[in-house]
Formats: C-alpha cells, sequence, structure tokens
C-alpha cells in the first residue's frame, strides 16, 4: 500500500487539474434522460474513437463541471470486462485528471510502483495514461495532456448519436 509521504508531494506538484467524470454504458441514450434532461447537462462535443472502439459525448454544467457518456461502438470489446463487473449495467467507468507534463506523471508514477495501463504518448492531441482501478481503491483514473485541437465545427448531439460527430463511423447509437 502507498502511503502519503515526501514522494508524493513530488505527484503533488504535476499540479492535476480535474477535469470530468465518465460514466459507460451499453447505449448512451440511456444515460441522457438523467444526466441531459434531469440534470441540466448541455452538449459540449462528441464522437468516435474507433482504435478504441467507444463513442463518447460531453456535458457541461454550470460552473464548468462536466461528465463524459461513454457506449461501446458495435462489435467493439473495449467494455466487455467493465459492463462484467456492473452486471451490464455500467457506471462510472473513469476519473479523468489533466496533468502539465504527461512524461513526468508517468516517470514519478513508475518509479513509485504503481501499475500503470492505457500509455498512450503518441498523439500530441491528447496524451494519456491510466493509473490500475487496483492502484486506487477500484476507481481507474486517468491523466492527461492536452495538446492542440483541431478548429472544426462541433457536432451536435443528434449528430453525435448518429455516428456523424468527430471520426464519427456512421452507425447511430443503439435505439
Amino acid at each position: 500500500m502507498h502511503d502519503v509521504s515526501p514522494e508524493l508531494r513530488d505527484l503533488r506538484e504535476l499540479g492535476a487539474v480535474f477535469d470530468h467524470t465518465a460514466v459507460a454504458a451499453p447505449r448512451i441514450r440511456d444515460l441522457l434522460p438523467i444526466y441531459h434532461d434531469l440534470l441540466g447537462g448541455t452538449f459540449r462535443s462528441g464522437g468516435d474513437n474507433q482504435l478504441g472502439g467507444y463513442r463518447a459525448l460531453q456535458l457541461t454544467y454550470p460552473g464548468g463541471s462536466k461528465i463524459e457518456l461513454m457506449e461501446p461502438l458495435e462489435g467493439s470489446t473495449f467494455f466487455d470486462s467493465f459492463f462484467e463487473l456492473t452486471r451490464g449495467r455500467g457506471g462510472v467507468h473513469h476519473l479523468n485528471f489533466h496533468v502539465a507534463d504527461i512524461d513526468l506523471a508517468v516517470s514519478l508514477l513508475t518509479d513509485r510502483g504503481y501499475r500503470l495501463h492505457g500509455l498512450n504518448l503518441g498523439d500530441p492531441r491528447w496524451r494519456e495514461v491510466f493509473l490500475h482501478p487496483k492502484e486506487a481503491h477500484g476507481v481507474l483514473i486517468q491523466l492527461a495532456r492536452p495538446g492542440p485541437r483541431d478548429s472544426v465545427a462541433v457536432p451536435s448531439l443528434d449528430d453525435v448519436l448518429a455516428g456523424r460527430g468527430f471520426r464519427g463511423n456512421g452507425t447511430p447509437s443503439p435505439a
């Protein structure tokens, strides 16, 4: 077990800033009545990660908080083990923190013996690493360093659900 020690001060110096909570379900449409309609989340952006095998969209709330809603793309196994743990219902998938220096974060965590996975440092638009849930009391923690983004028109919520969001695959979300 990792205790709060002088070693961890280095990690705090990374300036990790909480960005969003991600919630995954077999269908984003099942999440919208709560997070969009009931709680009043405003659609921000969304699209497909075909390499990862999922569709995601972000909602914002007053004060700047965000929630990311996720679902698997057709034929994807990306969420299979997660859905096994949640008996197919889904739930909170991960917490996202932005850091100023992702390479330093990876180095410090590795040096401290933390198990990391999902290392993606090759895309300058989004560099990330995940702290394994066994290291964080069952919570998947994503550390990310967003990079420059292309200036493109933001799709609508309907476009994302129809598979026409950023990098959309053209296949609508399950109805």
